[in-house]
């Protein structure tokens, strides 16, 4: 892979160094804007409106009434500090403003100019400023500068989440006519045609067609992808990546062959393909409703008794978090499965149930470690164990491979790092910005690799597989380093064996 940059790749350090500021460092960086196909569909204006500091401030005091976080978090920051190197975009590109506590007073200093007594009256005193055409363009670099990860809010002593700001600014951006290309584009091609990379239901069927040739090929199993299959005992709704890209398929094949395996019947859905929700990214909750509701209604239409959620992170937190209130209730599911319940969790359960049988010589060719991704770790759970979300995909992972070891204890679990891509980042218009916001990670990564010569690092989120795939080259590391959990759960599972 042609990796030549324009940009200076950070180069790992043996042990993570808090950077010396560069002021401005990455004030160039910013994503394309959405033109008006984009930001119409979604119930946004097409261009920067005629009065947008008028209109942003009214969205502003909207979400401030709405959301009761919101005001709590900007009235509480102390300036302690304890959140300023804990951000790894931060950490990669020693730009100031991308201290987690920076980029909330990016905002901050807008709501005490308009909404509180001190900034309207002593201005200079608190560090209120006017909203100009500056600030806001200010907001749209930094706020996509931001992946949403929460890692700060974990050492915040007052659980400052900058992800709601960020969420917040965002929402205010979009709503004067300054959307992200990236992101809006997406959401608009769910509400279309159900999954983020706009596959009509044709190429689906192709595709499902194709893997079950390949499958049956591979291990001479006639393993099935059915789509649209009425009465089935399981929905899987996964991120569409999982249709087309490794590693991803290579995932959606491991959980086919473990339903196969398993006797379950099971089935996917052109209407509602995509278990990914960029709603939330952009901190609109209209949209991210309309994107769940598709599900929703996907499950009532085939008659289907559970939801099972594939390998994506995001997806997971809107599904763990939010679907009972955007989409809920769900007394029309067995009332003896969760809901949501998530892919690893199935095959957890089946494990301990002694429905699934590994060789896990198989993977041999592996020295694994597991990468904790963000939107799992630090905004949902998994199972009903205290930590499940971390106890789980590793379980998954022993069960299937011989050699497994986990990345330093400052990196992983609630602590982990993001892999430099998530938040609706993951575009080539911040490739600077990505492989410099990886950086936190690699460095974990090379030191397993150095220590104990682990050769792959497993995921369960559709982002970052995308993400490590393409950054992995600039760090010297293979492209295919990177692999879903299912993939080495599907490539040990035994076929056929007595259940």
């Amino acid at each position: 892979m042609n990796t030549k940059s324009e940009f200076a790749v950070p180069t790992l350090k043996e042990y993570p160094q808090i950077p010396v500021i560069q002021i401005g460092a990455m004030s160039h960086s910013k994503p394309f804007v959405a033109k008006a196909e984009h930001q119409q569909p979604l119930g946004f204006p097409g261009e920067l409106v005629d009065d947008w500091q008028q209109v942003a401030l009214r969205k502003m005091e909207e979400l401030l009434g709405k959301y009761r976080a919101l005001p709590v978090f900007l009235d509480s920051c102390v300036k302690c500090g304890a959140c300023t190197d804990k951000c790894h975009y931060f950490l990669g590109t020693a730009d100031p403003k991308n201290m987690p506590v920076a980029r909330q007073d990016l905002l901050r200093n807008v709501y005490r100019r308009y909404f509180t007594f001190a900034g309207k009256h002593f201005p200079r005193l608190v560090g209120a400023i006017d909203l100009t055409e500056e600030v806001l363009e200010d907001w749209y670099r930094y706020y996509h500068q931001c992946s949403e990860c929460r890692r700060c809010s974990v050492y915040c002593p007052f659980g400052i989440d900058t992800a709601e700001i960020t969420m917040a600014g965002r929402e205010i951006l979009a709503s004067v006519g300054v959307g992200q290309k990236y992101a809006n584009e997406i959401i608009g091609k769910v509400h279309k045609l159900g999954n983020n990379l706009g596959l009509p239901g044709p190429a689906m069927i192709n595709t499902l067609e194709g893997l079950e040739e390949e499958i049956e090929e591979d291990i001479g199993v006639a393993v099935k992808l059915p789509l649209d299959q009425a009465q089935a005992d399981v929905l899987l709704v996964t991120p569409s990546a999982d249709f087309f890209a490794e590693p991803h398929v290579d995932g959606l094949i491991g959980y086919a062959k473990v339903f196969h395996q398993a006797g379950i019947s099971w089935t996917l859905s052109s209407y509602a393909s995509e278990a990914a929700n960029f709603g939330i990214f952009i901190g609109n909750y209209e949209n991210m409703q309309k994107v769940a509701q598709r599900i929703r209604d996907a499950a009532l239409e085939l008659g289907v008794k559970r939801i099972v959620v594939g390998e994506c992170g995001h997806a997971w937190r809107v599904a763990y978090s939010f679907w009972n209130t955007l989409i809920g209730p769900f007394d029309f599911l067995d009332p003896n499965y969760p809901v949501p319940q998530h892919v690893c969790e199935m095959t957890y359960d089946l494990i301990q149930r002694g429905a699934l049988q590994f060789d896990r010589e198989r993977n041999d060719d592996k020295v694994v470690t597991f990468h904790d991704s963000c939107n799992v770790s630090r905004a949902s759970r998994m199972g009903n164990i205290p930590g499940g979300q971390f106890v789980i995909p590793r379980a998954l992972i022993k069960a299937a491979c011989n050699h497994f070891y986990d990345m330093a204890p400052e990196t992983i679990h609630e602590h982990t790092f993001c892999c430099g891509g998530g938040g609706g980042l993951l575009t080539d218009d911040l490739l600077e910005l990505r492989v410099k916001g990886s950086v936190p990670r690699m460095e974990a990564f090379k030191r397993v690799v150095e220590d104990h010569g682990v050769t792959h690092m497993a995921a369960i989120c559709a982002i970052c597989k995308s993400q490590f795939a393409k950054v992995f080259p600039y760090f010297e590391f293979e492209m295919d380093a990177i692999v879903s959990v299912h993939q080495l759960v599907g490539d040990a599972l035994q076929l056929g064996v007595e259940r």
